[in-house]
């Protein structure tokens, strides 16, 4: 069976995973407590796995490409859209430390209970799982940066009204990747890294 240390080892060696507080996070925030009973042998694969209701916990390379992309720093406040089983709420509360804020949000009643219960096995004082409104993300709200885990049909604007001037947006827009940075309240430098497959984001 694999091992955690191998996971985190192999996205390195890919050179995926560079970053030295991401790095960390992965090596204390462990897929198997994530992941439902029944795929102890897929745990470490880099394989998206079901966690219910049609969603999945996605493979490690992606959560850590995004991770990359977003570039949370300490102290950050954070909104984590899709949390699904908490995985990435977790790994985002490592990063920011306590100093942060992350915010998960899932529309599934049964998933914000399965994220809650996961997140709470760490003890991060800093950090929730909410079910998420009938709009997208948290309008009125600040984040130095948002983290969206689904697919959207197209770039959701509403979200950079959601940022910090200087904040980061990531997030899949059909089969692709997009990192938007706000540099201003009227300029936004956007980035996009075909190739990616997600479950599709409802709101």
């Amino acid at each position: 069976m694999r091992t955690n240390k191998e996971l985190i080892r192999r996205m390195q060696n890919s050179g995926v995973l560079r970053t030295s507080r991401i790095i960390k996070a992965f090596e204390k925030i462990d897929r198997k407590y994530f992941v439902p009973e029944g795929f102890d042998e897929e745990i470490y694969d880099d394989a998206p796995l079901p966690i219910g209701r049609g969603q999945t916990i996605s493979q490690p390379t992606t959560v850590a490409f995004m991770l990359e992309l977003l570039n949370a720093k300490e102290g950050d406040r954070v909104l984590d859209i899709g949390s699904g089983s908490g995985w990435t709420a977790a790994l985002l509360s490592e990063i920011v430390g306590e100093n942060g804020e992350v915010t998960g949000m899932d529309r599934v009643d049964e998933l914000v209970e399965v994220g809650q219960k996961n997140l709470a096995q760490f003890g991060f004082k800093h950090s929730c799982i909410e079910k998420a409104g009938e709009k997208l993300g948290k309008p009125g709200q600040q984040y130095d940066g948002i983290l969206v885990s689904a697919s959207a049909p197209e770039i959701p604007f509403e979200l950079l009204e959601q940022l910090k001037i200087g904040g980061t947006v990531v997030v899949p827009v059909q089969n692709s990747i997009f990192r938007f940075k706000k540099l201003s309240n009227t300029e936004v430098q956007k980035e996009e890294y075909p190739g990616f497959v997600f479950v599709p984001l409802i709101y």
